[in-house]
């Protein structure tokens, strides 16, 4: 078992950590640029490669979907609460409630648990989260150029969505040209994914470590229970429940200090809550797979 979970953490930390050396050697890398190219392109494609090709029930995509749906909520719900209670700025919280990094870990530990099908449940999840992250993630850090319903129009994860599902609900396959093209440039969205994390945990600081450690532990702990809870209520079982767990237990995203940076939304106690949930996912991720496995 030690072995197995070795081996699901191993390419993670692998590509984590070329990121952070590289960061750390001071060689140039914009983490803005490659978190937009992989999700404007390589998401989109990967997306597109593995709905394609993955034997799957759409009904379990539908359900997953759903359980990402009710999951957000919730921790939207303790988002909008406990900051509140503690007299901390909701705005600036509550984002790192509803968005775990379902991308940068999320996807890489799915695929590794639970082989293709896991990643096909993990992009259900990963894809709702998406479209809904960039509108409101900007709205709630105090930005007006979401661009509503114009904004999500131009994301071409939106389109890869609806093409994917249609391939899966009619059981359909890409022409071999444009499955060739969209496998190889998706094959490149989880190694950078990985790697833009790696360099992201060496820039950013921890500040006020005793409140990021307590946002933490509720980011992480607080999305594990109410997976639980979800996927209980759904009555989910085997993959769908596990990749449902996964992804509600990830780390804070980083993608929520990008917002609260370019609208000075506190941006370092956001820092913080990315860096410290991050390294408590390394040892809370292990020991999520050990049971789950």
């Amino acid at each position: 078992m030690l072995y197995e979970i070795f081996s699901v953490m191993a390419p993670v930390l692998a590509c984590a950590a070329i990121g952070f050396y590289w960061a750390k050697s001071g060689y140039d890398f914009d983490p803005e640029f490659i978190s937009r190219l992989v999700l404007h392109v390589g998401a989109p494609c990967l997306m597109l490669s593995v709905l394609s090709s993955v034997e799957l029930d759409i009904q379990a995509f539908q359900r997953t979907a759903l359980a990402c749906i009710l999951v957000a909520a919730v921790m939207g719900a303790l988002g909008a609460i406990i900051p509140r209670l503690r007299g901390d700025d909701v705005r600036a919280f509550l984002p790192s409630f509803m968005f775990p990094n379902v991308g940068n870990m999320g996807l890489p530990i799915c695929m590794l648990a639970f082989g293709e099908e896991g990643l096909a449940l993990a992009l259900a999840f990963f894809m709702v989260l998406s479209v809904a992250h960039f509108p409101a993630g900007i709205l709630l850090a105090g930005g007006r150029d979401a661009g509503g319903l114009k904004g999500m129009i131009k994301m071409p994860i939106l389109y890869a969505i609806v093409l994917g599902v249609s391939l899966l609900a009619f059981d359909l396959s890409l022409p071999a040209p444009v499955k060739n093209s969209v496998e190889l440039i998706g094959g490149m969205t989880i190694p950078l994914m990985l790697i833009t994390l790696g360099v992201s945990l060496q820039r950013l600081h921890v500040g006020q470590w005793q409140q990021a450690l307590f946002y933490s532990v509720m980011r992480i702990g607080g999305g594990l229970l109410v997976g639980l809870l979800v996927a209980g209520l759904l009555g989910l079982e085997g993959t769908e429940k596990g990749v449902v767990i996964i992804q509600a237990a990830m780390p804070v995203a980083v993608f929520n200090y990008l917002f609260a940076e370019r609208y000075q939304r506190e941006p370092e106690a956001v820092a913080g809550m990315v860096v410290m949930s991050t390294l408590i996912s390394f040892a809370s991720v292990p020991a999520l797979l050990w049971w789950l496995l």
